[in-house]
């Protein structure tokens, strides 16, 4: 049992890496549509690349999205419209005339039979004003052809009349005022006119719910179906072009064919599918992590990093597929790239994206264009997206990135449609939005930063600020160091614009790697300005045991100071396993028949591991030494950076580096270069 356990313990971060591999592949599965996939790629306008093909079995040929909109749009712009009559309304309006005509003071000439016939008017005028309807003010603009006809509900029966028909407000103030004035011309007269105009109020209402109702019920009536394909029938020859009733047919056989494989008893072969594809591309990613980028692979919380980010895209882009799949170029997958680069480099980040864009291809409609869009967009996206510290530098990269998606989408359409008058200018507008999303990248690098502990150029500019607490108790313990390093990361910044290497991350590393110091300034000869040094009291390995310490201590002070694993190991490195050559030298002297352990005097390391840890060492050692020249001459000073860095490629310092021979030589004539300006050398005049 304890055997296993150790196993277990030896074993946990391969362990831990199968654990997350198996959940991010479920995870992504799980998003995958529930669908079978069509053996055959088209597009609309392009060539049929393959055999002829015949109807497999019966089908009906469904009527595309934008003929079924249409059809809609004309049931509703053909829609009868139903007003509602309210009958209460009449029966309450002719109570009220009558209570009011009765309680009315009616001039005293009126003789009883002038009063009933006022009353008798007021009645019919009420009668002929509802016997139509009195229409609404707010439901008269309805309609715009007042010809049309409309439906009239009176409780349960429905009738059909003119629009035109009912009255509206001016029309009844006319209707009272001739039937009153014209069959009554006295004093009650007008008083029946303003009761009538008072009280007489619309009873014909627009009845939405009813009119949409009926439009819902015609519109699930529509048929989807535009015809039939018999089995064995001819549906497209090779090489005809995609178009019209032959895309309908053969989108229709690609429904019925997606619909018929993805059946109960084919559900978990097309589920082991998914897996297998899924779990390939993810298998890809975790060996080019082991093959080309070891130690972020031997990181699991850098591998976590890198598949949270995959699933969290693919998640994002399936949500908003799900939800409308218009907007399907409205999410920012450029942002993968951006950040990935920000943390790691550009061929991971570029590798990365690919594959999570051909993981989206079985998620999106038409794949091989979103695919190819995406990753184009990708490359660009890699190319331009450097040194994110400076903020125009993505303004211009995203302005880049969105052209791309912008003249890409162009081509693809012109190509579908043969012209480009049948554009879809809403595309525009969702790849600028795309372009404004891609600004979270700055967000999440951020938060990134905080929850998995990376460090990207934005940290690396706040950590390079000489006023830092850290560098700033550097420079009043040991100023010479101080000095030193700065000068150190102008030149290690220099090599790395030159060799394409990261040269924020590259100074930032130079500016602490000597930190260690601060513990005992007075040891290191930078420091010493009294003439007095300290070592001349000490045995050699004594002296050589305080030199070494200082990575140990300059490792302890930036953990102290929570600098990050990325500064931490120029500390580390830029020594490598190089020995204190002088002191070294000086025990063999003082002890010639005893057999010197070069161990003792030799720094831990490890070597350095990537071209910025290499670019320090060499930068370090060769402005440490330039300062021995008593007379800095251009073939002194050139001398002694050929025979420094050529004794540390000799000792294998730079073995697993990943720098070549070429960037070592460019690193040397950047060196040298800086050197001599650093020294003002001057060309000799004769006297």
């Amino acid at each position: 049992m304890s055997n296993f356990v150790n196993k277990l313990y030896q074993n946990n971060t391969i362990i831990y890496k199968v654990i997350l591999f198996l959940i991010t592949t479920v995870a992504i599965v799980y998003l995958f549509p529930k669908g079978g996939q069509f053996k055959y790629d088209f597009n609309n306008g392009q060539l049929w690349k393959y055999d002829n093909l015949y109807a497999p079995f019966d089908f009906a040929v469904q009527k595309s999205e934008e003929e079924i909109k249409i059809e809609k749009k004309q049931i509703d712009a053909n829609a009868k419209l139903y007003f509602t009559y309210e009958n209460t309304i009449v029966d309450e309006v002719r109570s009220t005339f009558e209570r009011r005509i009765a309680a009315a003071i009616l001039s005293d000439s009126l003789t009883i039979e002038e009063k009933k016939s006022l009353r008798s008017i007021g009645l019919n005028t009420i009668d002929k004003i509802y016997k139509v309807g009195f229409l609404e003010v707010i439901s008269q603009d309805r309609v715009r052809n007042k010809d049309e006809l409309i439906a009239i509900r009176k409780e349960n029966v429905i009738k059909d009349i003119p629009f035109k028909m009912l009255y509206n407000s001016n029309e009844v103030l006319n209707i009272i005022s001739k039937n009153v004035e014209n069959n009554f011309k006295s004093f009650g007269s007008k008083q029946v006119f303003n009761i009538l105009s008072e009280i007489i109020k619309p009873n014909v209402t627009y009845d939405a719910d009813f009119t949409n109702k009926v439009i819902e019920n015609e519109t699930k009536n529509i048929s989807y179906t535009k015809g039939k394909v018999s089995s064995g029938g001819l549906i497209i020859l090779k090489g005809d072009i995609v178009e019209g009733k032959k895309l309908a047919i053969l989108n229709s056989l690609k429904s019925e064919s997606e619909s018929t494989v993805w059946t109960e008893s084919n559900y978990n072969w097309i589920i082991f599918g998914y897996t297998i594809l899924v779990a390939l591309a993810l298998l890809m990613l975790l060996l080019f992590l082991k093959k080309n980028r070891v130690e972020i692979y031997n990181n699991n919380n850098k591998v976590t990093f890198i598949f949270f980010n995959v699933f969290s895209m693919i998640f994002i882009q399936t949500l908003v597929i799900k939800y409308n799949s218009d907007y399907l170029y409205v999410v920012p997958l450029s942002v993968l790239p951006i950040i990935l680069k920000a943390f790691f480099d550009a061929r991971l980040g570029l590798f990365t994206h690919v594959l999570t864009v051909l993981l989206l291809g079985y998620v999106v409609p038409n794949s091989f264009e979103f695919i190819y869009l995406h990753i184009i967009a990708g490359i660009v996206t890699i190319l331009t997206v450097s040194e994110l510290y400076k903020r125009a530098n993505l303004f211009i990269s995203v302005a880049q990135i969105t052209g791309i998606y912008m003249v890409t989408y162009f081509a693809f359409s012109i190509i579908k449609e043969g012209n480009a008058s049948q554009i879809n200018l809403d595309y525009f507008m969702l790849f600028a939005a795309n372009g404004l999303l891609s600004f979270l990248a700055i967000i999440l690098i951020y938060i990134y930063e905080k929850v998995f502990g990376l460090v990207s150029d934005v940290t690396l500019l706040e950590l390079s600020n000489t006023n830092s607490k850290l560098l700033r108790e550097l420079n009043e313990k040991a100023p010479g160091t101080f000095q030193h390093s700065m000068q150190v990361a102008n030149l290690a910044e220099a090599a790395a614009n030159e060799i394409g290497a990261n040269s924020m991350l590259v100074r930032t590393g130079a500016l602490y790697h000597d930190v260690g110091k601060m513990a005992n300034p007075m040891y290191f000869i930078e420091n010493q300005t009294t003439g007095v040094n300290p070592h001349n009291e000490l045995s050699p390995r004594d002296s050589a045991k305080i030199i070494t310490d200082h990575v140990i201590k300059g490792v302890e002070i930036a953990k102290k100071y929570n600098l990050p694993d990325r500064i931490i190991d120029f500390i580390r490195t830029h020594h490598g396993t190089s020995t204190t050559y002088y002191f070294l030298m000086k025990e063999k002297e003082m002890n010639p028949d005893t057999e010197v352990d070069v161990k003792k005097f030799q720094y831990q390391g490890p070597n350095p591991f990537s071209k910025e840890t290499a670019i320090l060492m060499m930068c370090d050692a060769a402005e440490a030494a330039s300062k021995s020249l008593k007379i800095p001459t251009a073939q002194s000073i050139s001398d002694l950076i050929d025979k420094i860095i050529e004794k540390q490629m000799s000792d294998n310092q730079f073995l697993n580096s990943d720098i070549t021979f070429k960037e070592i030589e460019t690193i040397k004539k950047v060196i040298k270069k800086k050197l001599l300006n650093i020294y003002h050398l001057r060309v000799e005049y004769p006297e």
